[in-house]
Order: structure tokens, then sequence, then C-alpha cells
């Protein structure tokens, strides 16, 4: 289901020069021959990001998922991408998330760096994110105008290619922008609202029950805390370093 959008993902990650990394022993693939399920990740370098994840959950029938969260440079106060889909296919369902995950709520940071996905919204008003999210405050790190959706087989075939492109495509231009612009939230203040952003979402985290069921509690307590937010388990105030503004050499 999700596979050539995996595809596209990568792509576009590696056209903006991204390289991949090590992901830590044990948590890169893991398979369930009884459930059929099979989770596979990827963690990338890219340049003016210190650092950006994609997984691949593949169960078959029953379930597919594609997650990923680019966390830029502490030196670029831009929000965070976050993509969540979810295709339940014994129900025929679409669950789709995609959004700039703002850092803070603030209404001249909004007003620099979410036109574009405004335009999205009214370019997609399919997916324009009107059903709320339960599990999470859409005033924390949510914006108003993330995409958002539960549907069919159709929006999953037709509306959600054309919008996780276009999505996409937004995200590496407004990168680009801020990259020719200074930053106005200091570096270390935006290192410690990322870390903020990984505690928050591993409290809440609805994917980890899921993998819990698919892959035993052990294993998903360390992909959890090791490979999707690991700063959840760190209590660093130290100014960022050299190596967190991607200088060049």
């Amino acid at each position: 289901m999700f596979d050539p959008l995996l595809e596209k993902l990568h792509s576009s990650i590696r056209i903006q020069g991204g390289e991949t990394a090590a992901v830590p022993d044990g948590l890169r693939e893991c398979r369930n021959e009884k459930k059929n399920s099979l989770i596979r990740s990827w963690l990338w370098q890219v340049p003016g990001f210190r650092r950006w994840r994609v997984s691949r959950l593949d169960a078959g029938e029953s379930l597919q998922v594609l997650n990923s969260v680019a966390y830029p440079n502490y030196n670029i106060d831009q929000p965070l991408m976050g993509l969540d889909l979810l295709w339940f296919g014994k129900r025929q369902k679409l669950v789709a998330i995609l959004d700039f995950q703002p850092l803070i709520q603030d209404h001249s940071y909004l007003e620099r760096h979410f036109q574009g996905l405004k335009a999205l919204q009214n370019r997609f008003p399919e997916l324009s994110g009107e059903e709320t999210m339960r599990l999470f405050d859409p005033n924390q790190y949510f914006s108003p105008w993330l995409l958002f959706c539960r549907g069919g087989a159709e929006k999953a075939t037709n509306s959600l290619p054309e919008a996780f492109n276009a999505f996409l495509h937004c995200y590496w231009e407004l990168h680009q922008q801020n990259s020719d612009k200074a930053s106005l939230i200091p570096a270390a203040e935006v290192k410690q609202l990322q870390i903020a952003y990984d505690i928050y979402s591993a409290e809440r985290d609805p994917a980890h029950g899921l993998f819990t069921s698919h892959f035993g509690k052990a294993w998903s307590d360390r992909f959890l805390h090791e490979f999707l937010f690991p700063a959840s388990t760190k209590a660093d105030s130290s100014p960022p370093s050299e190596a967190d503004y991607d200088l060049p050499r």
C-alpha cells in the first residue's frame, strides 16, 4: 500500500543530499512470523537536519504503516516534519496525518512558517483535519493546518499520493527558505523544545501499543525510546555543539 510513498520519501531525501546512518543495534528490522508482520526503519543524515527517521510496518492485509519525523538542526527554528499513514486492510480504512509540527504556538511563528501548509489545506479540503484527534492536544505539537483524514480505498489511492507529494515539496521549500535567513529562536532554546517534543510524544505515542502487540514489549520499549524519541530518556541542558549546526568544513 505505502511502498510507492516510501520510495518517494527516500528519493526526495537522497536528492537533498541525504545519506543513510546507523540504526541502533536490533532496531533496524523486526519480524513476527506468526502475525506475518515486518517493521523496517531507516535513519538519514540530511544537510540542515540533525535527524530524519523513517519506519515502515508491513503486516499484510491487516495493517500497513508509514511513519517519519524530521528534526531540523538546532540553529533552524522551523517546525518538525511529521507524517503518519495507516491502512487497515480488513476494514478498508485509511488514517493519514501530515503536518509541520510547530515548536511553539506563537502567532508570529505560525505566520512565518505555515503559509505553504495553509495553501495545501485549501488545495486538499478532503484532508482538512476538521475531525479532532483524540490522543493528542492539537494546540501542543500540531498545527491548525495539518492534513488529516479518515477514509477508504478511494482516498488511499487517489487523494493521498497527490497530497503526499505536494506535502514533501512544500516542506523542502520551507527548509530552503529557512536556510537562507536567520532563526528567530536561539539554538539552545530550539534544542530544549525538540527534547520536550520527544518527551511529550513518547508519553502519548498511540503506536506503542500497536508495536507491542506485534513485536513484544521489550523490543517496542527500546524502539520507542532509542529510535522513535531518543531524547525522551535524556536530560540534556548542555548548549548545542558545533555538529548540531551542520557547519561547512
